[in-house]
């Protein structure tokens, strides 16, 4: 099980201020050093932390993937075909959320999806969805060429009931599954966190889970270092 580390909130704070510090460049390093096998960011369009630099600094100097998530605009779409990270994963976003809530909906973007990811894939980036675990969103995303899907695990994460979180479980997995019989390669985020994260990971088809928030809180009290270290000592126990 691979894991890939969010680093936004790391920018978060530095612009609390404006400044310089914390560089989520300097940031990513350690999480690469404690074992992440990817650094993933979101250039939002209001770039309320991530900026156009820290995709171009990131991908120039990490060893490495740089998964960049970002929606569909066309300014965004511009800084990242010309930063060419490894990866993109597109995912929906509205300016009054905090975080990004719920997938992308491939079924009703399908046409415009169709149109957008060739381009990507033309200057060799990987492209993925990140969708709801719904069997016509899973159909739908590989129907657009791309060739991963990220399945968004918000509503498992942040659930209290355990009958309802079971639910969610059962509709990951099912769509795990759907997804690997459509060839598409299975990650998973989204409110995961030293707590919850062992079920998903316990799911064959899913090969990496993408955490920022709850690594980015843990990192306040024990370091970064130590709380990558602690994410990949759970992932390998499973």
């Amino acid at each position: 099980m691979r894991l890939g580390v969010n680093i936004d909130h790391v920018a978060t704070v530095r612009q609390a201020r404006l400044g310089p510090v914390p560089d989520p460049l300097e940031a990513a390093r350690v999480c690469e050093q404690a074992g992440a096998d990817s650094i993933v960011c979101h250039l939002r369009e209001d770039r309320r932390h991530i900026q156009d630099r820290d995709v171009a600094r990131l991908r120039r100097w990490l060893t490495t993937r740089l998964n960049l998530e970002m929606s569909m605009a066309p300014d965004v779409v511009e800084v990242a075909l010309r930063a060419r990270p490894a990866q993109v994963t597109l995912v929906p976003e509205r300016r009054q959320e905090l975080t990004t809530e719920g997938g992308l909906d491939a079924v009703r973007l399908s046409r415009r999806l169709r149109r957008l990811v060739p381009v990507f894939q033309s200057r060799g980036i990987v492209v993925s969805l990140f969708i709801d675990p719904v069997a016509s969103q899973v159909s739908a995303a590989a129907e657009t060429g791309a060739t991963v899907v990220e399945l968004h695990t918000g509503r498992y994460a942040t659930t209290r009931s355990a009958a309802a979180r079971a639910r969610e479980l059962r509709a990951i997995t099912a769509a795990a599954r759907q997804a690997r019989r459509l060839k598409l390669a299975v990650t998973a985020g989204h409110g995961l966190d030293y707590n919850n994260t062992r079920l998903i990971a316990a799911i064959a088809e899913i090969e990496e889970v993408n955490i920022g928030f709850s690594i980015i809180s843990r990192a306040l009290c024990v370091g970064l270092r130590q709380a990558v270290l602690e994410m990949t000592r759970l992932l390998r126990s499973v």
